[in-house]
């Protein structure tokens, strides 16, 4: 394992980092789940991303218990605020300074930890003045109950008024998790260059486009029994704009360029993102353990130039590019 500085800090994480977005507490059994951790940390990988709204927080609660018993001062634990929790009244979502409050004590708890190392508001808030939220993620820093803040899927536009506002308030606003793979490329244009010029790095998720960079779905071909293709509990839901044949069929020219470079498929699709040099870490997840190695083996890979012209051929025009697609939940109805 390879690790890298997230933001403009001297805070290292691992160059993949295991996340346990749709399938702890939900789709796998908690024995597996810390299996999978367990591999993990067997792996090299040290930096574990969740969120309160996962599996409304039952994520956090088997991340902590796998956990348990580590050196803390050796992992890096992430979590985030902004979804529904709980019986999801009036205050339960957002980024109220109640809401955050109330929620970084609840992840503390489930988590099994004095403190986090990046507390992140999990989408922006139009209905919460920016100053109310940064305030409160100040007064979190202080308390010590995170060490470092990042926020995830926030524009350039919103990066930037936040960024200020935490310098404003004598804390680190150092990383964006957002969404990014081969496929799914919006944050090029604007969230990147932002990013570089204010010292905040990227935590990307789903690299692998909901699994469809594995090359397991085939174009005109039901999906593979057991695939998150298939998944009725929210995986279907999520790949679904991939699963076209035209996709499908452009994946498939991968193949070839994976076997030259002497990489699995799913490993040229993590290696891919880490040579953006503002990505500090790939976000993997697994429902079986031994799905991480396999990964894993993506740190510290090298694309050579003509390597990543051939997968620009392949994917093409199939590429979301969109800016605009980088966005967060419109104001809510009252």
């Amino acid at each position: 394992m390879e690790f890298r500085y997230l933001g403009n800090s001297g805070f290292k994480v691992s160059e993949i980092t295991f996340g346990n977005w749709l399938t702890h507490g939900s789709q796998v059994e908690n024995d597996v789940a810390s299996q999978c951790v367990r591999a993990a940390l067997d792996a090299g990988i040290s930096t574990f991303d969740t969120a309160d709204v996962y599996a409304n927080t039952a994520a956090e609660t088997v991340l902590g218990e796998a956990l348990k018993g580590e050196r803390r001062e050796s992992i890096e634990i992430f979590t985030k605020v902004f979804g529904a929790t709980g019986p999801k009244g009036k205050n339960d979502l957002g980024l109220s300074r109640k809401h955050i409050m109330e929620s970084i004590n609840g992840s503390l708890g489930r988590l099994q930890t004095d403190y986090v190392d990046l507390y992140q508001a999990h989408r922006y808030d139009f209905e919460t003045p920016l100053e109310e939220t940064m305030q409160a993620f100040a007064d979190i820093v202080r308390q010590g109950k995170a060490l470092y803040i990042g926020v995830s899927e926030w524009s350039a536009d919103q990066l930037r008024a936040g960024h200020a506002l935490s310098k404003e308030l004598g804390f680190q606003l150092i990383s964006n998790q957002p969404q990014y793979s081969m496929l799914w490329r919006v944050i090029e244009a604007e969230v990147v260059p932002a990013s570089e010029e204010l010292g905040v790095s990227q935590i990307v998720w789903s690299p692998m486009a909901q699994g469809v960079l594995s090359g397991k779905y085939l174009p005109g071909q039901p999906a593979p029994e057991g695939s998150r293709a298939t998944d009725q509990k929210g995986g279907a839901k999520m790949i679904e704009r991939w699963m076209r044949d035209d996709v499908l069929a452009g994946v498939q020219e991968l193949k070839p360029i994976a076997e030259e470079a002497g990489l699995s498929m799913p490993q040229l699709a993590v290696a891919w993102v880490l040579q953006n040099p503002n990505v500090s870490s790939a976000i993997i997840g697994a429902s079986r353990p031994e799905q991480i190695a396999d990964s894993v083996a993506a740190a510290g890979v090298k694309l050579e130039p003509e390597v990543l012209k051939k997968i620009d051929d392949a994917i093409g025009s199939l590429a979301e590019r969109d800016p605009e697609q980088t966005k967060s939940p419109a104001k809510r109805e009252h």
